[in-house]
């Protein structure tokens, strides 16, 4: 929190969040009070690892008084409120692995090894010869660097799979 009414966006220090986590190995989970204007500055702290937002809300900014200026009325309370959930989802567990939407785009997102110019049975793969693009292949692309250097198990025409 930052007590300063409307909290200049300099001031913020949203990287706190982290500072505070790391002190307090055994914290349930931190929360951020923001006096920021506007919405942007609470669902950046989510992202930061806030679990709890305060933000003041009124009927009216221009009602007399220091909180008014930097509280939200309803319908920037809503939206908060909804993009704050959409943070919350989209942070995910940190494994970086295919999403459950992602499956159906495997088969013409991923990639195989093909040839790039005419391979003659015997040759050997090479970078000049071989090429990874789309669509996906029986080999792996990770596979790249093994197969450079080993001879190929039988002609190979331009642009098409090679499979060993």
């Amino acid at each position: 929190c930052n007590t300063e009414y409307p909290t200049p966006m300099r001031d913020v220090n949203l990287s706190a969040i982290g500072s505070i986590v790391e002190a307090f190995p055994g914290l349930k989970s931190v929360g951020y009070s923001d006096h920021t204007l506007g919405i942007e500055v609470a669902i950046a702290a989510v992202g930061f690892g806030a679990r709890i937002i305060e933000k003041h809300f009124t009927l009216d900014n221009n009602l007399p008084g220091p909180d008014h200026a930097a509280s939200l009325e309803p319908d920037s309370l809503v939206s908060l409120v909804e993009c704050v959930r959409n943070i919350e989802d989209a942070i995910g567990d940190g494994v970086k692995r295919p999403s459950p939407s992602e499956q159906k785009n495997i088969l013409t997102i991923r990639k195989g090894i093909y040839a790039a110019e005419k391979i003659q049975c015997g040759e050997l793969f090479s970078e000049e010869n071989i090429v990874v693009k789309r669509p996906v292949g029986r080999i792996s692309p990770m596979q790249y660097d093994e197969l450079i250097g080993k001879p190929a198990d039988r002609d190979y025409a331009v642009d098409e799979e090679v499979v060993g």
